[in-house]
């Protein structure tokens, strides 16, 4: 049997807002595991939160850079100790060192490897850390790069980045503002309301069943006859994907239409189908 901390106790309440004697008993009936606890308090209906949450545990900045013609695109979270050295003029160049070395390396290059502390950028935070004696690392690295046409956002000074591909995009129309205010606002959009995937087909077969075992677990004394629970549980689903499907949200700019209504009225005034394949969102600290 796994022993259960005051901080293990605290750090779950911090996830899921449940009361501090429930998170304890869901922590012991987990024996420790917390994404147990927190799926154990979400079928008793007391967790707060539908996804994953993380408290920032480190300081640093995020960097995105695109090329040229806007086909390939790097984002990077570069970290420090604190918020001061994040701060600097001499750290943000470093930030932009690391971005632009790894849109410069050729594209098979796994972005992660490259900065790791032993791989080409990762060798010139460690040159960094020798002159300031602040530790630092890269910690996360990601590149999209094809047909599609990729666009970044930066929010809150580069404490969150964004890099967002779009298929579909006619060659003659990618420069035109009507492509950029599009690009620009899904950015925005997964920025703000970070979900998880860029279809629903992605979303895995093992989550979707996970959410119906919680949302029938909610509704078990409920007295409903089991059809009536099915429809309920689909209708729960669908929410679900409001959250965390791209498509399926509230665009931030008008709550009463989805980004996918937003992305189909932008392709019918190019006169293509536009679709988002894939997007990177990366938030400084959360993989801490």
């Amino acid at each position: 049997m796994a022993t259960i901390t005051a901080t293990d106790v605290k750090a779950l309440r911090d996830r899921t807002g449940a009361g501090m004697m429930d998170c304890k008993s869901a922590l012991t009936e987990a024996n420790g595991d917390m994404d147990e606890a927190i799926t154990i308090l979400r079928k008793k209906g007391m967790a707060q939160v539908a996804k994953k949450a993380g408290r920032a545990m480190k300081e640093g900045l995020v960097g995105v850079r695109l090329n040229a013609d806007a086909t390939d695109g790097v984002v990077a979270e570069v970290n420090c100790e604190t918020d001061f050295v994040a701060r600097t003029p001499e750290f943000q160049a470093l930030v932009e060192t690391v971005t632009a070395d790894l849109l410069a390396a050729p594209s098979t290059e796994d972005p992660q490897a490259l900065a790791a502390a032993d791989g080409a950028v990762g060798q010139k935070v460690a040159e960094k850390i020798a002159k300031t004696g602040e530790n630092m690392a890269v910690t996360r690295a990601a590149r999209l790069t094809g047909e599609g046409l990729v666009g970044s956002y930066l929010h809150l000074g580069g404490k969150i980045g964004v890099l967002v591909e779009i298929q579909g995009v006619p060659a003659a129309a990618r420069g035109s503002d009507a492509v950029q205010t599009l690009v620009r606002e899904l950015a925005m959009q997964i920025a703000a309301a970070s979900p998880s995937y860029a279809t629903r087909d992605e979303v895995p077969a093992s989550v979707i069943e996970q959410e119906k075992n919680i949302y029938r677990a909610q509704m078990e004394n409920s007295g409903k006859p089991a059809n009536v629970i099915e429809k309920i549980v689909e209708g729960k689903l669908g929410s679900y994907y409001g959250v965390a499907v791209l498509p399926d949200q509230p665009s931030i700019r008008d709550p009463k239409t989805t980004v996918t209504q937003v992305i189909a009225e932008a392709g019918k005034a190019l006169g293509a189908p536009l679709r988002v394949s894939r997007f990177v969102r990366f938030k400084v600290g959360e993989s801490a």
